[in-house]
Parts: C-alpha cells; sequence; structure tokens
C-alpha cells in the first residue's frame, strides 16, 4: 500500500537551490534485499503503510517518494581532525527526502507545534560529485554498526537520528580496515536536519555573506524558530544549547563518537553518522574509538572540548555576517555559553540517567562528582552501564544493588561518598522500577565484543535473528528507562 494519510512531504532544503546541493542519481545495484525495516521510525513520517515492495522501491532503487523531487549530495566543507579540507560533501550519501514528524509524535510537552521537519539521509547509495574516486558504498557491517548505535543511543534518551533502512545490495567491496571482500548495504537514517557545521564553513570558504545569511535564515525558521530573523547570536546561542545538550549526554551514556569533525555536527544537536563509534566498557577519560585516532583528539573526554571547537569555527562562519562590533562580542558571548550549558546539562544528565530528582545545584553537583569518582576507583570491577542501571530510582535500589552480582564491589571510601550524595536525592517515578528489565542482573549494554559476535552471526550464516532480538530488547530499555 502507497504511503499513509499522516505522510506529509516538505522537501525545503531545495529551496536553497543550486549553490547547497547537486542533483544526483542513486547506484544501480545488483540486488536490493531488505535486512532492517524501521516501521517505528517509518511511522514518525508516514512511511510504515509501504508493502516490502515498495519499500525496497524507495529505499533501494531511490524512486522518490511522493512530492519529493529526487536525491540532492549536500555540499559542505570541514576540519577534519582539525585540518580543513574543502574538497569533501556528500560523497557515499545523499538527502532523499524530508517530511513532516506526524502529529503526537513528537514529546507531549511540544504537542501543540507544528511536527518537526525531518530528513531521509543516504549512506551507501553510490557515487557524487564529492565522492572523491571512492566507490560510494557502505559495508554491511558498517551499516549493522550504524543501526546498533543510534538504537542504543536512542534507548539512553540521547538524541540521535533512527536507522529506518538497511538493505543489502548484492555487492563485494574492498576494504584496507577490514576483512575483504566484503558485502555491501545502502542505509537511509531518520534525521533532524543534515545542515552540517562544514555546511556554513563552505560558504565562509567562498566569501559568500549571501549563502551564510541564507542558510542562517533556513536553519533558523525550520529548526530554531523562537529565535528573531537576522539574529545571528541568537542562532548560535541555540546551536550552542543544544549541542551542549547532546555532549552531556554523550558522557552520560557512556559513548565515544569517534569523528567529531565539523561535518559530523549539526545545527539541531542530534547525533548522527556513526563510524568507529564504541561504548565504554569502564571509566577511562582517554578511550578513544577510532584507531586512526592516535592522539587522543577525540577520546571520550575530550569530546566537550572537540564540540566547543568545532562551534568556534561556525561562530567564525557567523562573524562574517556581522557588521559592527557590538554584535561579534554578542556572538562571542553565545559561544561561551558552551561551558556553564554542558556542565548544567551534565548534572541534568546524571540524574536522568540515575533516576533521581533535583535537589539544587550544590547537591546534583555532589552526585555528579561522586558517581565519576566511584568509577574512577572501580574501574577494574565496574563497568560503566551498570553503575546507573544498579542504582537506578536512587537509594531505593540499595537492596537490588547490593544483593546482586556487583554487590560486593560497592564498599570503600568512593562508594560511601557516592551512597551519601544518593540518599540526598528523591526518586523520580519509582514506579518505572517496576519494569522487568530491572529484575535482570545485567542491563542492555552494546560493547564491542558483542557487536563483533552480532557480525559474525550474519558473516559467518546469514544469521539476523541475534541482531533483531538485540534490537528488540534495546526498544524495550527504552520503554523502562522512560516508563
Amino acid at each position: 500500500m502507497p504511503v499513509s494519510p499522516a505522510y506529509r512531504p516538505e522537501p525545503r532544503f531545495f529551496d536553497l537551490g543550486a549553490d547547497y546541493g547537486d542533483a544526483v542519481k542513486a547506484a544501480d545495484f545488483p540486488q536490493t534485499i531488505l535486512r532492517l525495516r524501521n516501521d517505528r521510525a517509518a511511522a514518525q513520517v508516514g512511511l510504515e503503510t509501504l508493502s516490502d515492495a515498495e519499500w525496497l522501491a524507495h529505499f533501494g532503487r531511490f524512486e522518490p517518494l511522493p512530492g519529493q523531487p529526487g536525491p540532492v549530495a549536500m555540499r559542505y566543507h570541514g576540519h577534519q581532525f582539525r585540518v580543513y579540507n574543502p574538497d569533501i560533501g556528500d560523497g557515499r550519501g545523499f538527502l532523499a527526502a524530508q517530511m513532516r514528524e506526524v502529529s503526537g509524535a513528537q514529546a507531549a510537552s511540544d504537542s501543540a507545534l507544528p511536527g518537526r521537519l525531518l530528513d531521509l539521509g543516504t549512506k551507501g547509495s553510490g557515487q557524487t560529485p564529492w565522492s572523491r574516486h571512492a566507490d560510494g558504498r557502505l559495508t554491511l557491517k558498517g551499516g549493522m554498526r550504524e543501526a546498533l548505535a543510534a538504537a542504543m543511543l536512542d534507548s539512553l534518551g540521547v538524541p540521535t537520528c533512527r536507522i529506518l533502512s538497511l538493505i543489502e545490495t548484492g555487492e563485494n567491496l574492498e576494504r584496507h580496515d577490514e576483512p575483504s571482500p566484503t558485502r555491501a548495504a545502502v542505509m537511509v537514517r531518520l534525521s533532524h536536519s543534515h545542515i552540517r557545521f562544514g555546511t556554513f564553513q563552505r560558504a565562509a570558504y567562498y566569501g559568500r555573506k549571501d549563502q551564510i545569511e541564507a542558510l542562517m535564515e533556513h536553519a533558523r525558521s525550520l529548526y530554531h524558530p523562537a529565535v528573531a530573523p537576522g539574529d545571528a547570536a541568537g542562532f548560535l546561542a541555540a546551536v550552542v544549547e543544544a549541542s551542549a545538550a547532546l555532549t552531556a549526554k554523550w558522557i552520560a551514556a557512556g559513548f565515544v563518537h569517534g569523528v567529531l569533525n565539523t561535518d559530523n555536527l549539526n545545527v539541531t544537536g542530534e547525533s548522527f553518522d556513526y563510524g568507529p563509534w564504541r561504548f565504554l566498557p569502564h571509566y577511562e577519560p582517554g578511550f578513544t574509538a577510532a584507531y586512526f585516532d592516535q592522539n587522543g583528539l577525540y577520546a571520550f573526554a575530550r569530546q566537550p572540548e572537540a564540540v566547543f571547537w568545532n562551534l568556534t569555527q561556525l561562530a567564525g562562519c557567523l562573524k562574517l555576517i556581522a557588521d559592527a562590533e557590538p554584535q561579534v562580542a554578542v556572538l562571542t558571548e553565545a559561544l561561551n555559553g558552551f561551558g556553564p550549558a554542558y556542565i548544567r546539562h551534565l548534572r541534568a544528565a546524571f540524574l536522568n540517567r540515575l533516576g533521581v530528582q533535583s535537589l539544587g545545584e550544590a547537591a546534583d553537583q555532589r552526585l555528579l562528582d561522586a558517581t565519576l569518582a566511584l568509577a574512577r576507583e572501580k574501574k577494574e570491577a565496574l563497568r560503566w552501564e551498570p553503575i546507573f542501571f544498579d542504582w537506578f530510582g536512587g537509594f531505593s535500589s540499595a537492596a537490588r544493588a547490593l544483593g546482586g552480582v556487583r554487590g560486593k564491589t560497592y564498599q570503600g571510601e568512593a562508594f560511601d561518598a557516592f551512597r551519601f550524595a544518593l540518599m540526598e536525592h528523591e526518586p523520580d517515578r519509582p514506579e518505572r522500577l517496576e519494569h522487568p528489565m530491572f529484575a535482570a542482573p545485567e542491563p542492555e549494554e552494546m560493547l564491542i565484543d558483542e557487536v563483533e559476535a552480532l557480525w559474525s552471526a550474519i558473516d559467518t550464516a546469514d544469521d539476523w535473528a541475534p541482531l533483531q532480538a538485540k534490537l528488540a530488547r534495546l526498544e524495550a530499555a527504552k520503554k523502562a528507562w522512560r516508563l
């Protein structure tokens, strides 16, 4: 059956014109084998009613959805490991469609607002003008890993894209960093904007103040409508706030993005484009996800620094459209709001992960500091995720935590400080502890050994059942955390 009546196409990026993207065609794949179909995400934009044949047509062969003009490879530049690269852009993906979120799909507090504008973006859909002699393809393992990263982050309440579709394409790819030949796939993500910091950098690189102004007004009106038209500092402040919240939630989730280049951060503060990501096995500030990040530039604890550095590049672009010194000063003030916003969001993120209510800045900071101290002292015996699982709901979980598999770990000076700080805070919605997930001895995690085991089942036996089961458990965990 076709798209549902709730489907509302609104391809607004295309209004910007040819200076911002290039019309492209998807590769003609030998096969289109449906591997993952995320109907929960599809229902957000009225696409869950598509038949499998229609799904393959739209997300494997990329026949345009109703009301959509066809794919466009977005133009952008970026600092990659702080080295400017003017030769990048959508090299193996494109913006396939934009549509409004179905009414009621957003948070209840926003139910009176129109649905968010969401993008369908691809990865592995073939060569574009920005492929730089690469094949424009995605490995099946890479697509599987992106689906897992997005599902885990979503379960923990981190703003993230959702992987809508994963289709195997029947090609064999040669890659230098994994066993080859390896299977190929094309992926579609549902995301709240693909306008990157690097999209602004490209306009700035060419000295096009008109393009910066047009892009800012486009992004402001669609994603930060509370900001007044033409208010560059207000727009920057909104992006800073969203980016600070995202970074804090990454830290609380123990997530390491791996490649925090300016083309991998967007104006809505939603995480996307997952490559060499990892989740912390235990507390380790210097933990890196990418084998090529030899200097630890994007290590776990350096992620706030990396995001702030990238925001500084965005501010530099917006400075070009600030005509007077007072406007530049306001931009600087907006940029410098990142530090206080990050700390505020970090306290809130840790309280949320522990399922307790705020008691004020001082008490909340004590709990944050005590949690990190416990994780640091016990890192050889205590993994990151179980801390929040065991003590979710605050001290009302003491019997569960102390009587569980890690009970003997919870002792010593650091634990005493954590216990006292936790006791200050009342549980937030303690009825959530009644969910069956909290009766299990272990939380849902996403450590590298499990990721490799899930891939091995697919690679050696074409067995997708373990992956599907993992995704289902993560969806159940999402409900448990937020019930």
